[in-house]
């Protein structure tokens, strides 16, 4: 089948380059860039937040309100993302505020109304922009309505006659749960009927409103979208899942190497490539400074990483029962991350006990985080569920191994050395519990103590895997041909 030119506008709440808080904008920065240079014609928007990179000065594309009740007034404005043209859609009263989605860990009491009307507005601009897509892409619950208007309010517009939408799953825990009440800015819930997106009598969930009206569904991975259809990996979902299985697929996410490449990373002391020599001397200098930055004696020593939001997903609480026993051995191990209050506190009183070998920085700095990928010889991504994960291809190309819970996109992309030691680029365990994660840190450490030569081997074959977006996007454009022959 011949490779159709597509139209697409991608819809986001968040863009690397632009605003960020998870793995989410870096998908939505990377995957339209690879559309572009495959000569799909890809547009991004996103909300026109207060911290948005040169939100101020962006150019007014458009003064108009929306032409359905109640007609809030709006501006788009014009941006690039990665060469990607980007609508900022521009509404102080939702937007307007210090960050994206809460402050001091509470969540604003109208992000089911900011992101109805986000999704409502992404929709009312287009004949008004003159952009007719072929597709719409959604990403995450708070584009779930997208699907859902493109659908219901628009679904005999000619205009949009042939425009097919598709919904991309990054993590289905977050579903975007409101009630009728938190939604009257769309009257398509004026009737409190909506039995493609309740999740009781009184509740949506903007989630299955995309799921239940996407044209395809796509989720991050190949097992994670296994993983979708169950109850476990669902969380509460599988049966819309599973009602929808013929139209679900898994791509796995790309690597945006242009950030993540250890010959080229500004933020590293010392550079250096997929030759052994190369990566021993690199990767020596980048743990010395590695231990200077966060106090921790200069040596030769096994180093593990761990970068990520301090919660039970990542699979901290798999960690915190062993570390204390972990760190009795002849190793460093270094945590970076925020997030739950009483995890950070739990780290730190382990820091208190072993501070010559273990340290907790509750921080997100980015430049510590390319040091710890480039500095350890370990990542632990030990993760309860992860739809895709970046961190273990983050780490695969600095010639770090990860240590990962054979779930989603880490089973995927993660061969364990003792299931297959020639093609191992790090090592797997299964059981949901601490001690399976203490026996995997445990064989690690092992071979390292005496096996170093095989160490450096599978570090060398590690940073020889590609996980470019290129491949990725041509799985997207196959998606996008099948959403147009639905």
């Amino acid at each position: 089948m011949a490779t159709k030119n597509f139209s697409i506008l991608f819809v986001a709440s968040e863009v690397e380059g632009l605003i960020k808080s998870g793995g989410l904008a870096d998908v939505a920065k990377a995957l339209p860039e690879a559309l572009l240079e495959l000569d799909q014609d890809v547009r991004l928007t996103l909300p026109a937040y207060r911290k948005v990179n040169g939100i101020e000065s962006a150019p007014v594309l458009l003064e108009t309100k929306l032409e359905h009740w109640p007609h809030t007034e709006y501006k788009v404005r014009e941006l690039t993302a990665a060469g990607v043209k980007a609508y900022a859609i521009d509404c102080p009263q939702y937007f307007d505020r210090p960050e994206m989605y809460a402050e001091n860990n509470q969540a604003y009491q109208d992000n089911g109304e900011r992101f109805a009307f986000f999704s409502a507005a992404c929709l009312d601009m287009l004949p008004k922009l003159g952009f007719q897509p072929d597709i719409i892409h959604a990403n995450d619950w708070h584009t779930g309505f997208v699907p859902f208007l493109l659908k219901h309010r628009y679904g005999n517009d000619a205009f949009f006659a042939q425009t097919k939408s598709v919904i991309s799953i990054h993590n289905a825990v977050f579903k975007g749960v409101f009630s009728y009440d938190e939604l009257q800015c769309l009257p398509e819930f004026h009737g409190r009927y909506a039995p493609d997106a309740a999740v009781s009598t009184t509740h949506v969930t903007m989630l299955k409103a995309g799921v239940m009206n996407a044209d395809k569904i796509n989720a991050v991975s190949p097992t994670y979208a296994e993983e979708l259809k169950t109850q476990l990996g669902s969380h509460g979902m599988a049966a819309e899942f599973q009602s929808r299985a013929d139209d679900l697929v898994g791509i796995l996410n790309g690597c945006d190497y242009s950030a993540w490449n250890p010959e080229t990373d500004p933020l590293l002391p010392a550079n250096y490539q997929a030759d052994e020599a190369s990566m021993v001397e690199g990767k020596s200098a980048c743990k010395r400074e590695l231990q200077k930055r966060v106090g921790l004696q200069v040596r030769d020593v096994a180093m593990y990483g761990m970068v990520c939001r301090l919660t039970n997903q990542k699979g901290v609480h798999y960690l915190l029962p062993i570390l204390s026993q972990f760190l009795n051995n002849d190793v460093q191990v270094v945590v970076v991350g925020t997030g739950d209050p009483v995890l950070a506190s739990q780290l730190k009183e382990v820091e208190a006990l072993h501070s010559d070998k273990f340290k907790f920085i509750e921080a997100y700095d980015n430049g510590l985080a390319h040091l710890v990928e480039a500095g350890s010889d370990f990542f632990l991504m030990p993760s309860e569920f992860e739809p895709c994960g970046l961190n273990q291809i983050y780490s695969m190309a600095y010639g770090t191994l990860p240590i990962v819970r054979g779930v989603g996109g880490l089973k995927d992309s993660v061969h364990d050395f003792d299931t297959d030691p020639q093609v191992a680029t790090g090592f797997v365990f299964l059981e949901p519990e601490p001690t399976a994660l203490l026996l995997t840190m445990q064989r690690s450490l092992l071979l390292y103590a005496q096996q170093l030569s095989e160490i450096r081997r599978v570090q060398l074959y590690a940073m020889q895997q590609n996980f470019c977006w290129n491949k990725a996007a041509q799985e997207y454009i196959k998606l996008y041909q099948q959403a147009f022959q639905y």
